[in-house]
């Protein structure tokens, strides 16, 4: 698997090998040991699902065999998960800026690491921490599952870490990040 993936891909069931080829031409791409999920390093991954949501505009049937489509902007690679956990606050510190006042929830989606790494408590101590820092900063947020104006989303492929924060035009308008 690439060790340096920036788009997590999950595929619907028996279109693997089409997805596969389809996205050797946009960078490269791995297989992982979780099903139907793929890692991808593509020098742009935001620009990349602008491209696949400009094939869907076009031909709406093009790009079926994607479930989700996750470009990520910040990632690491964990032992534990104290090592996780504290990766994990310095990177959403850095989105606080971007969540000043606002509505948002964190969503983790995790594959590996099962029975340690527990997707709603660590999506739990994400949310008070990033609550706690906007607090501090003067301009509170608030956490929102039914409109929120961003989520902030963790991919997780075994030891590996990505993360993203996606506002809530972004989720109307691209149709593969599927996060609710």
């Amino acid at each position: 698997m690439i060790d340096d993936w920036n788009v997590v891909i999950t595929v619907h069931e028996g279109c693997f090998r089409e997805a596969l080829q389809f996205l050797e031409e946009f960078g490269e791409v791995s297989r992982t040991d979780y099903f139907n999920v793929l890692a991808m390093k593509t020098g742009e991954p935001y620009a990349l699902l602008e491209q696949f949501q400009g094939l869907i505009t076009v031909a709406p049937e093009s790009l079926t065999f994607f479930a989700r489509v996750i470009p990520v902007s910040h990632s690491f690679y964990f032992k534990s998960v104290q090592e996780f956990e504290n990766n994990a606050k310095e990177v959403v510190a850095s989105m606080v800026p971007r969540l000043a006042g606002k509505k948002f929830f964190v969503r983790i989606h995790r594959r590996g690491f099962k029975g340690r790494l527990v997707s709603t408590e660590e999506e739990r101590f994400l949310d008070d921490f990033l609550l706690h820092l906007l607090e501090e900063n003067g301009s509170p947020g608030y956490i929102n599952f039914k409109e929120p104006d961003a989520i902030v989303v963790v991919e997780t492929i075994g030891q590996y870490a990505g993360f993203a924060l996606f506002t809530r035009e972004e989720l109307a308008r691209f149709s593969l990040l599927k996060l609710r």
